[in-house]
């Protein structure tokens, strides 16, 4: 999605948002960047999808994970971990009802589709395994984060409508001051991007760019 489009959304710049994302006090969190879901050799890419989309989104998640090692902040992962035991009865309905049975076997650990991709967890980081998409539910994220005194969430990842979606608004629902930035998360469609940012912003979190949030932890 072009630099333009995004900037018909309000977005604070990184004089607005220096106070309010204290290294200190926040995590950058880096939601499902994993080869089924980034990689042209996942899933996805496998099926057809166009995976370009995600790279210019990979860019920046680099570049806002480097910022945050330097400025102190901490940096969580996210990564959706299933087998066929895990799936649920619901998930594996819809994927029935739609006439795609075994349709929901994304991000396998006995093909490598759970792996990271483009980025490495580091020692002391927070790593998180979940089975859908709310990086909150059934985990102990909200634990991890208290614990090490953080109260606000600056959310990256794939998909924009969906995981990160799911978990920008689970932060909300538990008191965590959410900031989504546009440029460094993506969908596989620019109106799924666009949307969810648009709903996003107008609900539970400010939007910002990877250069507003690098700006504002050089300061």
């Amino acid at each position: 999605m072009s630099e333009a489009v995004l900037a018909e959304l309000p977005h604070l710049d990184a004089q607005a948002i220096a106070p309010m994302i204290v290294p200190e006090k926040t995590a950058l969190i880096v939601v499902d960047i994993q080869t089924d879901f980034a990689s042209p050799a996942g899933l996805l890419g496998r099926h057809g999808v166009d995976m370009s989309v995600a790279e210019p989104a990979l860019d920046n998640i680099d570049r806002l994970i480097a910022a945050a090692r330097k400025a102190g902040a901490e940096v969580a992962f996210m990564r959706v971990v299933t087998s066929p035991e895990t799936d649920s009865n619901a998930l594996k309905t819809l994927y029935e009802r739609r006439g795609m049975p075994g349709g929901q076997g994304i991000c396998r650990t006995d093909d490598g589709g759970a792996d990271y991709y483009r980025v490495k967890p580091e020692p002391g980081d927070i790593e998180i395994e979940k089975l859908m998409f709310d990086s909150f539910h059934g985990t102990d994220l909200d634990e991890q984060l208290r614990g090490r005194g953080i109260e606000t969430l600056v959310i990256t990842g794939i998909s924009t409508d969906c995981c990160v979606d799911s978990t920008a608004r689970a932060a909300f629902h538990r008191d965590y001051h959410v900031f989504v930035v546009s440029d460094a998360c993506a969908a596989f469609g620019d109106d799924l991007h666009y949307g969810a940012l648009n709903a996003l912003q107008k609900n539970v979190a400010f939007l910002v760019t990877s250069d507003a949030v690098i700006g504002a932890w050089a300061k």
